[in-house]
Parts: C-alpha cells; structure tokens; sequence
C-alpha cells in the first residue's frame, strides 16, 4: 500500500532528478564528514558505571592517569598531559614556551591554530603551504623569520606530516621553539616512529569529529620534564598540592567521562583506521577514472589514521568547480566539507590586520579553492560510498548541462 511518500531514488538518470534541480535527495539520511566513531558501548557504560559507584568524576582521577598513559604510548613520548580540548592546549603551550611577539603558522588550517596565538597575545604569521601537498612551507616559515620571532607552530594537516628535518634545523638556527599541531595525526609515523616527540612538544584533538574521539578533549605530549610540570600546574589552577598555589593558572582540565570515552575509543583504534583506510581505498577505486579528481595520497611505509579522505578538484580540467560540486552533493544529502576554506588569512580578524596577505599565499589560495572532504568513517558504509561515487560519475558523464544549467539558476536569483 502506498504512504504517499516519493520513493528514494538511488540512481540518477536525468540531470533534472538532481536534488538541486528540485529532485528527491539521493540520500535521506544525511552523510557526514567527521561523524563520530562509537566504541563498544557495553565497555564504555561499564567506565561509566564504575566512575559513578566511585564517585570521582574530574580532578585527575584513575581514568584520566590511565588514559595519559595510554596517550603517551601512541605518541612515543615522555609525558601526556590530557585537557578539555586541543586549542586550550595550544595556549597553556604559549603560556609554557614563553612565546611573545611572533609565531609563524599556516593559514590553511583550522582557525584555531590562529586563534590560540592571538588569544594569548601572539601574532600568528601565516606561512603558505608546500608545492607538494598541504602541510607549512619550510622555505615560506624561514622567509618570515624576523627579530620578534619566537616559535614555529606548524600543522599535520589532514594527518599528512610537516618537514621534520627543515622546521627544526630553521628553528636551531634562529634558535626559536617549535610545537607540532597534531591535531589530525593521532597513530601516525615518521620513519616508523611515533610523532609525539618531534618539536618541543605536540598536541593532538580528541573532539567528536576526530576519528578516535573523547567527546571533547585534547592531549599534550612532549618529552621535556619541564613543560610538562608547567602544563600539570597550569591545567589546575597552577595548584600543585590542597592548598597550595604555585603559579597563575586555569581550569583545562579533562573530566572522568571524556577520559572513559577516549580509553573505549583507544581499544578500538586500530578498527577504526582499518575503516578509514578500505573507505580510501574504495574511494581511490571508484573515482580514479574522473578527470580532474586526486585523491591526496598516504605513504605506504609510515602509518596514517586515513582520517579525512581529501580531493582536489581542478576545474579546469574536471570542467566542474569545487564549489559547484559542494552545492550537488550537499542538496543530495553529502555534507561534504570545504576544509580549510577560505583560509586563516581571508576570515576576522586577520583579514584586517593582513589585507596584502592573498598575494603571498598562493598555493594556500589554490588549495583553499579546490579541496574537498568526502565522508568517511563507521558512520558511512561501502554501499553508500558506491553510491556516491555513481553519483559522482553521473555528474561528470553530464557536467556540460549541469553546468549550464547552474548558470541559469544563479542568473536566474541573481535577478531576483
């Protein structure tokens, strides 16, 4: 019997059935890009459970230590000193290194990279990207070097790893400090090691959207004893005993619930890139026919956590814009993500205070304009990936009408 309702159409055969054109979404259930993993819930309402009956629910208790040192291990390093989430990190980090004046920085990253800076009354001083894939430009960093430089905060982007060898070799020669922003790197490898302890220190993000989650939490790690201690005091208060306060401080502490949820996810760390990596893999299968679509590539020797699922999109050969296939796929139900767009450099308030910076910042302009996240992750599976990917094979078998017919529709508001 019927209830009225369209039916969902999985399959597109005429560019008019295109959700945007005023067809049925391809997807009712929305695909996102960083949905979040959710580890065995039995084991992660037995923490819960046990933290209650305990009573101890923040203020370093067993969860958390426990969870530092698990952190610790995957990082290759000395010390974890867990916190409310990674940009707060980043600024006790500021506090701790002592950094004043200048720090050099991508703008194509999250604008929290900037934001801890300038926060704590730093100015970030954005450095463009490499000719080869998306992480800082050691040259572009060593061309921003001035008297009032004190550090370098470069970015694993999209778990790709930065130049270990040139950013510390420029930081011993202008004798400045240097912290990772490992937010995206979580599990990954450089020459087989752990990247924890490159740099003075590194942070990594265990928000909801990362693939190993802590519902909102960061980490720092570092191998140094000093900068731990400091960070220990600082996350508190700058308490170091009941009554006792050593230095100026701040609540960034990480509570029993987000560490029982990031030990869950620990134990099923491994699954989850395993995902990551097939739903890469599926992706690179079925979309590398398509003119103009590269999927950014992952070492084969080093291990990465496949977090995001990265395509670059050249319009002038794909014959389509990012942005265009942005505006499909989202009124198809595929949230894809713009990431990192437009920039640090062209949002507030560094747009004011660098309104020259586009000119310097090329190949950050032309990733900023291209790239796109694809959904990934146990929220999505490989059926829906394949029907994504027919949809992406029908939008490039048609992109001549689709393109005409885009124009058409924005003529046809922008009269309005």
């Amino acid at each position: 019997m019927s209830t009225g309702q369209p039916r969902q159409t999985y399959k597109k055969t005429d560019v008019r059935e295109l959700a945007v054109f005023g067809g049925i979404p391809l997807f009712t259930a929305p695909l996102h890009v960083g949905r979040p993993n959710i580890p065995n819930r039995k084991n992660l309402i037995a923490r819960f459970n046990d933290m209650l009956d305990r009573r101890w629910l923040t203020n370093n208790g067993a969860y958390t230590v426990d969870f530092e040192r698990q952190v610790a291990l995957i990082a290759g390093t000395k010390h974890c000193v867990a916190v409310s989430n990674a940009t707060i990190g980043l600024q006790l980090l500021v506090r701790a290194l002592g950094w004043k004046g200048e720090v050099i920085v991508p703008s194509f990253t999250f604008v929290a990279s900037a934001h801890a800076l300038l926060w704590e009354g730093v100015t970030p001083m954005f450095a463009d990207i490499g000719e080869q894939g998306y992480c800082i430009d050691p040259e572009s960093v060593e061309a921003l070097v001035t008297p009032r430089t004190t550090g370098i905060l470069p970015v694993h982007l999209f778990g790709e790893l930065c130049d270990f060898d040139a950013l510390d070799a420029i930081a011993r020669r202008h004798n400045l400090t240097v912290v990772y922003d490992a937010a995206h790197a979580l599990g990954c490898t450089h020459r087989q090691r752990p990247i924890g302890g490159y740099g003075s220190a590194a942070v990594f993000s265990f928000h909801a959207t990362k693939f190993l989650n802590s519902f909102e939490g960061g980490a720092i790690v570092t191998d140094r004893d000093d900068i731990a201690e400091q960070l220990r005091l600082m996350r508190n208060f700058g308490f170091s005993a009941e009554d006792t306060v050593e230095s100026l401080g701040i609540n960034a502490k990480m509570s029993e619930v987000s560490a029982a949820m990031g030990l869950t996810s620990i134990e099923e760390m491994d699954q989850f890139i395993a995902i990551n990596r097939a739903h890469y893999n599926q992706y690179r299968s079925e979309l590398n026919a398509l003119p103009g679509l590269t999927l950014a590539p992952r070492p084969e020797k080093d291990r990465r956590n496949f977090q995001y699922v990265v395509l670059d999109v050249d319009p002038s050969v794909a014959g389509i814009s990012r942005d265009d296939l942005h505006l499909l796929l989202n009124a198809e139900g595929v949230h894809v993500r713009r990431y990192f767009y437009p920039g640090c450099h062209r949002v507030e308030p560094y747009r004011s205070m660098f309104p020259n910076a586009p000119e310097r910042l090329a190949r950050t302009e032309t990733a900023a304009a291209r790239l796109l996240c694809l959904p990934t992750g146990s929220g999505i599976s490989s059926p829906e990936i394949s029907r994504l990917c027919e949809l992406f094979r029908f939008i490039f078998a048609n992109v001549e009408s689709i393109d005409a017919s885009l124009h058409q529709a924005k003529a046809g508001v922008a009269r309005r």
